[in-house]
């Protein structure tokens, strides 16, 4: 069965009249997020190669319209289906860019039926990978440089939701997933070390540390929680001494006051002359509990982070929106309270000035970089990047963004205006659809 069931019944319904109608003008659709998160001073674009798999080859094939058939759906719409494949074109922002409120992540430019069916989609694809891109961005920014690894397969909502967190995560930053299945499709390094459970099925706690040394030697990381933190380190310090692990040993610090245990614990190792001897952090971790940690001085080399940056808990979702902006050439405006839309294809210019949203076709300033390029023509993929290619893109940006846009509490992001030429036509829009000179604020 092909992808085209992977929609919203309405999508199918809408889809199925424009066909019947001839309505097979071409339309713009521009996906973007109305508004930032609290506390969130910018976005990374995330989920793009998801969506050009989808849309490179899609067609509602026979098991389609059978499956459409068996859901209820009357034999007029089904038949209005039959045939339809994507053969638009479409322009995005590339993977790991920066992106803020009101700027379009994509737009597809396709016969109106092709570009209604593809939303519901894109959307879900954009959304969650480019929220979770920027939740992990900013455990990168508080880490202030400590390694991050992605901890959160197991509370994500879904296996597919992990491979994207996996894959989002090493985007922006991250150094290691626990994830093996997303590290062997993505390419990324595997990282792990052991449960309490491991602990606990030993009589003492040194015997099993010293068993999965002796099963793991380059990578003997210490869970030293399970029974007493002190007393666990001490006896990781003896095993690895007894073993001569060196700097391939480490502890790992799961629960407590993280800050005071890695103190102690750091003290404990140099003067056993375990300088080399890491020490890792897990357990409940975000942000904001990585920032208090920075802030404390904690000697802590690294942290795994799990369900707060996976399912983004304290901001699980974005206002991102899809809506058409032009029809058949004839621009295109939403004027619903708190929910008005700009018309027309459009076009970010990145300068020293800020963001602009302008319309596709002007000529972007001398010193201004243009965000979207073209990803598909004629309903085949033309860009194609690799992760690493997506993540030195992430830290270009990240490296441009200002101190208030980085801030974790309080943040504000960069001002985004709109051209004159865009300003022009939202104005002619509004007034051809009220009779009124001034339109409502986007």
């Amino acid at each position: 069965m092909g992808r085209a069931l992977l929609t919203d019944l309405y999508e199918l319904r809408m889809a199925a009249s424009f066909r019947r109608r001839g309505m097979d003008g071409e339309a713009t659709f521009s996906l973007f997020v109305r508004a930032l998160p609290p506390d969130r001073g910018f976005l990374v674009a995330c989920g793009l190669d998801s969506c050009l798999d989808f849309l490179d080859g899609l067609t509602v094939d026979d098991d389609d319209l059978d499956a459409l058939t068996t859901l209820g759906l009357d034999d007029v719409t089904v038949d209005a289906l039959a045939g339809l494949r994507f053969t638009g074109d479409v322009w995005a922002v590339p993977e790991g860019r920066v992106v803020l409120a009101g700027e379009p992540l994509l737009e597809v430019t396709a016969p109106i039926a092709e570009g209604q069916l593809v939303e519901t989609y894109l959307l879900n694809q954009l959304t969650f990978a480019t929220n979770v891109a920027s939740k992990a961005a900013r455990t990168r920014v508080a880490a202030e440089g400590a390694a991050l690894v992605d901890f959160a397969f197991r509370r994500t909502q879904g296996v597919e939701a992990a491979m994207t967190v996996a894959r989002a995560s090493a985007m922006v930053g991250y150094v290691a997933t626990s994830n093996v299945e997303a590290a062997r499709r993505y390419g990324l390094r595997v990282a792990g070390t052991m449960a309490h459970s491991y602990v606990g099925a030993f009589d003492l706690e040194d015997a099993a540390f010293r068993a999965f040394a002796e099963d793991n030697p380059g990578n003997a990381i210490f869970l030293v929680d399970t029974y007493d933190s002190r007393h666990g380190v001490q006896r990781a310090i003896d095993v690895i001494r007894e073993l001569g692990l060196g700097a391939t040993a480490g502890i790992r610090l799961d629960s407590g006051d993280l800050a005071a245990l890695a103190a102690e614990a750091r003290t404990m190792l140099d003067d056993a002359g375990l300088t080399d001897v890491e020490i890792f952090a897990s357990g409940g971790l975000d942000e904001y509990a990585i920032a208090d940690l920075v802030v404390a001085g904690a000697p802590i080399d690294a942290y795994g982070v799990g369900t707060n940056m996976g399912v983004s808990a304290d901001a699980p979702s974005l206002e991102s929106v899809y809506k058409l902006v032009e029809y058949d050439g004839r621009p295109v405006m939403k004027l619903s309270t708190g929910k008005a839309t700009t018309p027309g294809p459009k076009q970010v210019f990145r300068g020293r000035a800020g963001d602009v949203v302008a319309l596709r076709d002007e000529t972007p300033p001398s010193d201004c970089d243009a965000l979207l390029v073209p990803v598909m023509r004629d309903g085949h993929r033309v860009h194609r990047e690799t992760l690493a290619e997506a993540r030195q893109r992430f830290e270009s940006d990240l490296r441009l963004l200002p101190p208030e846009a980085l801030r974790l509490r309080g943040s504000s992001p960069p001002t985004v205006t709109m051209s004159a030429r865009a300003e022009a036509l939202r104005a002619s829009v509004y007034k051809k659809l009220i009779g009124r000179e001034e339109p409502p604020q986007v």
